[in-house]
């Protein structure tokens, strides 16, 4: 399975939020230059996270963005369907599909069963990892590097 481009930076801009300190104003440009996602794209980005109530915003000089709800109840899976819609390795095994299975038969399709039991899987995981969750683990990991 791999994620959108949009998904991507989608996640990227919301760990930036993530990591600042909780109700840090964020400008589209500041984001922008340090995440290295195209203006334009972002400012599309940033909209849809508003609209779904994952963000905030302030107008005016001194505005920006920022997280309307705490990094520890944002879930990686809610992002993930929000901008690329259901999680599934092949349509058929999403939770709600959108398009008829072109299985001969679906009721008894292994690669539909196969692909259902990946799904879940994979959103199990995702929905269990919060953006706090995440930049805490890269934390982590940035703690205990070091060189011999």
């Amino acid at each position: 399975m791999r994620i959108s481009r949009k998904a991507e930076y989608a996640l990227r801009a919301l760990l930036a939020f993530a990591r600042s300190p909780q109700g840090q104003l964020h400008q589209i440009q500041d984001l922008s230059r340090s995440e290295q996602i195209p203006v334009k794209f972002l400012e599309q980005i940033l909209l849809t996270l508003k609209n779904a109530g994952l963000l905030t915003s302030k107008r005016g000089v001194g505005g920006g963005y920022m997280l309307q709800r705490p990094a520890s109840g944002i879930m990686v899976g809610e992002v993930l369907r929000l901008i690329d819609g259901p999680m599934a390795p092949v349509p058929c095994a999403a939770m709600d599909p959108v398009e008829p299975c072109s299985c001969p038969d679906p009721a008894t399709c292994p690669l539909r069963q196969m692909m259902t039991r990946v799904r879940q899987a994979i959103c199990a995981e995702l929905d269990a990892l919060s953006l706090e969750t995440a930049v805490e683990e890269s934390r982590n990991r940035d703690i205990l590097a070091f060189d011999i």
